[in-house]
């Protein structure tokens, strides 16, 4: 049978490598988000650019005043489209992320909790006289652990949840201004 030291280093030790695999599967699933963004980014970058260029060259080619405005209103709308397109994909991968993320997060934190509880009972039916405190700090300490680990996952939830919100209104925002625009060009 293990010493009591043995006991609370070995969950110690269980802990701690729970919260490191925790962090790291984490990180890999924040950087797959970001890859993901980063990749959207470049593709939609790439085509604004071919569009501009293609939409320069048709402004360019008109002939009067009536008709750039006219080719100007008729890019207006596709354009709002394209943000609008955009700002939805980018809301579906920060939900995504924001999902994986705490699907992963609940799951791991499951369970750690489980392992370091039974290891921590397993302790406290060992423990030598007078280690009644010590066990409530270590079990005050894994609660502690536990709950910030929660926070943690509901403070990603609402941060995405804002994030997302923002990007509905502002593509909203552009969208009307852009119908706007439409509009008062073809007056």
């Amino acid at each position: 049978m293990f010493s009591f030291q043995d006991q609370f280093s070995a969950a110690t030790k269980a802990h701690f490598e729970a919260q490191y695999a925790l962090l790291n599967t984490l990180t890999a699933k924040a950087f797959a988000g970001v890859e993901k963004i980063i990749e959207l980014n470049l593709s939609a970058t790439k085509a604004s650019l071919e569009e501009s260029t293609a939409s320069a060259q048709h402004l360019a080619a008109t002939k009067n005043p009536q008709e750039f405005l006219t080719a100007v209103a008729a890019q207006a709308q596709p354009t709002s489209e394209k943000a609008l397109a955009y700002s939805r994909h980018l809301a579906g991968i920060l939900s995504g992320a924001q999902a994986e993320f705490t699907r992963t997060a609940e799951a791991q934190i499951a369970d750690t909790s489980r392992k370091v509880s039974s290891l921590v009972d397993e302790l406290s039916k060992n423990a030598p006289a007078g280690s009644e405190q010590t066990i409530a700090i270590l079990k005050s300490v894994i609660g502690n652990a536990n709950a910030g680990y929660e926070q943690f996952s509901k403070t990603t939830k609402q941060a995405v949840e804002s994030l997302e919100a923002n990007l509905t209104a502002a593509t909203q925002q552009f969208t009307q201004v852009a119908e706007k625009a439409t509009r008062a060009t073809k007056k």
